[in-house]
């Protein structure tokens, strides 16, 4: 049996921060990847989704030229699927072709074992991987999360499309449904619109992005009614057709919506499934996630910690980095204890939302003396923040947050800002402001 000091269950961003950084100070560390190393950030969702995203704004711009004033005459676009199909030329090659191979070099260059496989915990301090035996002393779980797809008759994963689907596919579909409102569903549907394909966002919640600020959600509603996407807000899907050629979706209201494609964006669901990690006595919470305490260690375990998705805590890239550096820090005896309080969010959309705190309908749930206020920005953009919120205990876990840095010193400097900050004149709003209850701007669009 192998031993080494620091087993990392899952490649992706969180995983390779924590063998990086403890490799470097001179533990042996050893990484268990069945997919592909870096995770889903490189390849199947911010980096190509960005790339297909910018695509789709430009081709939207030049649309948009004579009415701005940048040119005489409308300027011709080619047809909206060789659009597409040339945009997803361009995001292949920024999701580096779906090849981890320079990643995997650069591990073993830091002396990291690099194990390909699926890993399952066998015992304490062992792990199993496609019939290798792995010791460990330390064991770091950070496998990720997978698309959810919700229960509902005839929905099933191999007849529809998730984002990853989408962000691998080749060809634009003629019109696709896109079933969650969230930020995922909204990027999605976007970049359809802008190829020209017929885009239906169905959202069982009143509003789209409903853990953000009504108003900015208001916003960005208003502006995708103008781009021709059709949104079916407060609607359940109940029951879905699916052929190969075609998709089906029956609302609560007994509405029939038919596109091309079904695309479900309704949330991710933890890959802990077959990991052993019974045999820790270790379980999921209510929610299905791991439970972690404040250095990401899991509840109840001195060896063994979680970081990422898979803890339900503010799902993205820059949690899970943050969270590799916290535990690897802990690894190597120094004492650092994560602070969620202050994770920012955004939405890439046209216009884009960026957020870091709570809602002011969470805040208002949270205590009585939170109160909305609004302001100005820059170039048309607007911001909201919470004042006088006292204190309370917060939101869940995925949206908690506590006062920054940066947002301490845009209420200081009284500058305006796109992202996080607005001007008062009141001494009373920026001192209330420093506690940070909410930032949440809805971006000009350019």
């Amino acid at each position: 049996m192998q031993r080494y000091d620091v087993v990392v269950l899952g490649g992706g961003s969180a995983g390779e921060m924590v063998a990086t950084t403890v490799a470097r100070d001179g533990k042996s560390v050893a990484v268990v990847e069945e997919r592909l190393l870096g995770g889903e950030c490189p390849y199947f969702a911010c980096m190509p989704s960005k790339a297909m995203l910018h695509s789709a704004e430009i081709r939207h711009r030049i649309s948009r030229a004579p009415a701005a004033g940048a040119v005489s005459r409308p300027l011709s676009l080619d047809d909206g699927r060789l659009a597409y199909a040339a945009a997803a030329v361009r995001r292949y090659a920024i999701a580096d072709r779906l090849d981890d191979s320079d990643r995997e070099r650069e591990l073993r260059a830091l002396g990291v074992a690099v194990h390909r496989g699926r890993g399952r915990v066998v015992t304490a301090g062992a792990l199993d991987v496609d019939g290798r035996t792995l010791g460990w002393t330390d064991l770091v779980v950070s496998v990720g999360t997978s698309a959810h797809i919700p229960e509902s008759e005839g929905l099933d994963r191999a007849s529809t499309w998730t984002s990853e689907d989408f962000y691998t596919a080749s060809e634009l579909p003629e019109s696709a449904l896109v079933l969650g409102g969230g930020p995922v569903g909204c990027e999605i549907a976007q970049v359809l619109a802008r190829f020209g394909a017929r885009a239906t966002i169905v959202q069982r919640a009143p509003r789209l992005i409903p853990a953000e600020e009504p108003a900015v959600a208001q916003v960005l509603a208003e502006v995708f009614r103008q781009e021709g996407i059709d949104l079916r807000l407060s609607a359940k899907a109940v029951r879905a057709e699916l052929r190969a050629d075609a998709a089906r979706l029956v609302l609560d209201d007994g509405t029939q919506l038919t596109a091309q494609k079904l695309i479900v964006a309704v949330g991710q669901a933890p890959r802990l499934e077959g990991l052993g990690l019974e045999a820790l006595s270790i379980g999921p919470d209510a929610d299905g996630f791991l439970q972690v305490d404040d250095r990401c260690r899991v509840r109840g375990q001195e060896h063994v910690w979680a970081a990422g998705d898979v803890t339900g805590i503010a799902g993205y890239t820059h949690t899970a980095n943050y969270h590799g550096r916290v535990i690897a820090a802990n690894l190597l005896r120094r004492a650092t204890y994560a602070n969620h309080r202050a994770i920012p969010r955004g939405v890439y959309t046209d216009p884009a939302v960026a957020c870091v705190g709570l809602s002011s309908s969470r805040a208002r749930a949270a205590t009585p003396r939170a109160r909305a206020r609004r302001s100005p920005g820059r170039a048309g953009s607007s911001s909201s923040a919470i004042a006088d919120a006292g204190p309370c205990s917060g939101p869940p876990r995925s949206a908690r947050t506590r006062r920054s840095g940066s947002a301490r010193r845009c209420s200081r400097s009284g500058r305006r800002s796109r992202s996080t900050c607005s001007r008062t004149s009141s001494t009373r709003f920026r001192r209330s402001a420093r506690r940070t209850s909410l930032r949440c701007a809805s971006w000009p669009r350019r």
